[in-house]
């Protein structure tokens, strides 16, 4: 589990910078000045991406806690919504950028994805409090049994 997260932390780490580098040269090459959704994709990846997962990965070294089925349900519910979060920002900005007119349904419906996309990453980042909570009290436990041995 702990190369999983590392690869996790680094693919959003080339993720976010990659981000960045289109935010930059994207918006230099339309001529845009404004603001835009492809603003944040960087610091959304790098920091609910990378540092996310490096604060895992150590969590993980410390507890082993991300497994069986509610481990599995973590990883896909955070990286799922992170990702559809991702790409709907990336969409919407490209969209401010290109300076389209989105109809009502169009842009309701980005900003509908890009919700779900959140309910997702709300719904593993419970997950992933909820598996830290019952390591954390197993291994409280523990070294309460072995300090009671130890009297």
């Amino acid at each position: 589990m702990l190369k999983k997260l590392y690869s996790l932390a680094v693919f959003y780490a080339i993720l976010g910078l990659a981000g960045g580098v289109f935010y930059r040269e994207f918006t230099k090459f339309s001529g845009f000045t404004g603001a835009t959704a492809l603003g944040v994709v960087h610091t959304h990846a790098l920091v609910l991406g990378l540092l996310f997962f490096l604060v895992a990965l150590l969590l993980e070294k410390q507890f082993t806690f991300v497994k069986g089925k509610m481990g599995g349900w973590f990883l896909g519910c955070y990286n799922g919504g992170l990702l559809v979060t991702l790409v709907m920002l990336v969409v919407r900005g490209v969209l401010q950028v290109g300076g389209a007119a989105l109809s009502k349904g169009a842009d309701a419906a980005v900003s509908g994805i890009a919700g779900l996309g959140h309910i997702l990453l709300g719904a593993g980042l419970v997950l992933f409090l909820l598996l830290l909570k019952n390591a954390v009290n197993a291994h409280r436990q523990t070294e309460e049994k072995a300090g009671a041995a130890a009297k």
